[in-house]
């Protein structure tokens, strides 16, 4: 993904949302971000539980696109979503 992303970036709204407590902080989810080399923005969620419940997360490293009506187009977990995947995923919602 993060060699897809910076085709779609001026196109599609994009951030990685820590919900672990392991993140308390955005400063310290920046430095990860920051570490890891991912080109996208990061966001932190106060409310785990209300957030995971909500969206119907179970899985660490869940992957949610939702289109410019919050209606959710592509659901996947660790380890998913190959590159021609989120060309798809991304073409779609940048065509909307």
């Amino acid at each position: 993904m993060k060699s897809i992303y910076p085709e779609y970036a001026d196109q599609v709204n994009f951030f990685a949302i820590a919900v672990s407590k392991s993140f308390d902080n955005l400063d310290r989810l920046e430095n990860q971000r920051q570490q890891q080399g991912y080109p996208w923005p990061v966001a932190n969620i106060v409310e785990e539980n209300q957030a995971l419940s909500a969206l119907n997360v179970s899985k660490q490293s869940t992957k949610i696109a939702f289109d410019s009506q919050g209606v959710i187009t592509y659901r996947d977990g660790f380890g998913g979503g190959s590159s021609n995947t989120w060309n798809r995923v991304f073409t779609d919602l940048a065509n909307q």
